[in-house]
């Protein structure tokens, strides 16, 4: 599945392939991807749209439209910057989700549809965005940008962790509140966001801290060695375009987590020497997952 460095490549690509293109018409091809929005109300709020920014929450990809506003003679033209718009008309955001299995490709008019195709997005430029989902476990919403914030899913979502707000002190009164272990509270993307299985086992390794210890006991040093490690584990994944290539044009030219394998220090490297001390790394599943951890760096 992809995570949080992942999903910021794949932000960065569809940056540059999509904004400042109009949507020329689109097409779904499975009904509850778009829930509880009907295809027909879809495609009639996205037709004419300009696409105008792609970012991220988080997980999601959030992809910013401009509707086309009406004018007094019934016309249609895309709204100008400055020009007061109807309340029909505001900025909407695409909010995707792409879960186990999704992906974006931009393809050309002539090349072939792939397996799994279930949205179309037909461009101006004779281009065509197309989500893919084998799993169909993927999740596109539209909703009116002024409602984003409050929107379910996003709302809940803890502060970015590149942002002011995931702060030192943020970090230690979530510990502090908590009566889980620090391996499974790091994977509530309420709590602490961005880290998945593999980035949560190399940041508790880089932090040397035990991951079944309870979060609530971890002392102030610890937690401040801990923050820094989540940091610095999803900055390496994101530079350099190490832990994801992402090429929109190619319908297998993903690869999400393979080229980072290279820089796992503990993450599936069950019985091989630690790189610190030479212990053998262990496994263990817990909450559900499988744990890594060394057990003579990381000691409770």
């Amino acid at each position: 599945m992809p995570e949080l460095p992942e999903v910021e490549h794949v932000v960065r690509a569809l940056r540059s392939a999509i904004v400042g293109r109009r949507i020329v018409a689109s097409e779904i091809k499975l009904p509850k991807l778009i829930l509880p929005l009907s295809q027909s109300l879809f495609n009639r709020k996205l037709k004419g749209a300009t696409i105008t920014g792609v970012t991220r929450r988080g997980k999601f990809i959030l992809i910013e439209i401009e509707p086309f506003a009406a004018l007094p003679d019934g016309r249609a033209t895309a709204p100008r910057r400055g020009l007061q718009k109807p309340a029909r008309q505001q900025g909407l955001v695409l909010v995707v989700h792409l879960r186990m299995t999704g992906k974006f490709l931009s393809l050309s008019a002539e090349d072939v549809l792939p397996k799994h195709a279930h949205a179309i997005f037909y461009l101006d430029n004779d281009r065509r965005l197309v989500f893919c989902d084998q799993r169909q476990f993927g999740v596109m919403k539209l909703v009116r940008r002024t409602a984003l914030t409050k929107t379910k899913g996003i709302s809940e979502l803890a502060p970015e962790p590149f942002g002011e707000d995931f702060s030192l002190a943020y970090l230690k009164a979530t510990l502090a509140r908590s009566g889980r272990t620090l391996k499974t509270l790091l994977l509530d993307q309420t709590k602490v966001l961005g880290l998945g299985n593999i980035y949560a086992a190399e940041a508790l390794f880089r932090a040397g801290v035990s991951p079944f210890k309870e979060a609530a006991g971890l002392s102030s040093k610890r937690v401040e060695r801990l923050r820094q490690a989540i940091l610095d584990v999803l900055n390496d994944a994101i530079s350099d375009s190490s832990t994801s290539r992402v090429n929109l044009e190619q319908p297998n030219g993903f690869s999400y987590g393979e080229a980072f394998e290279r820089f796992w220090q503990v993450y599936e490297r069950e019985g091989e020497p630690c790189v610190n001390c030479g212990a053998r790394i262990r496994r263990i599943a817990h909450g559900g997952r499988s744990t890594y951890w060394c057990p003579k760096c990381q000691r409770r």
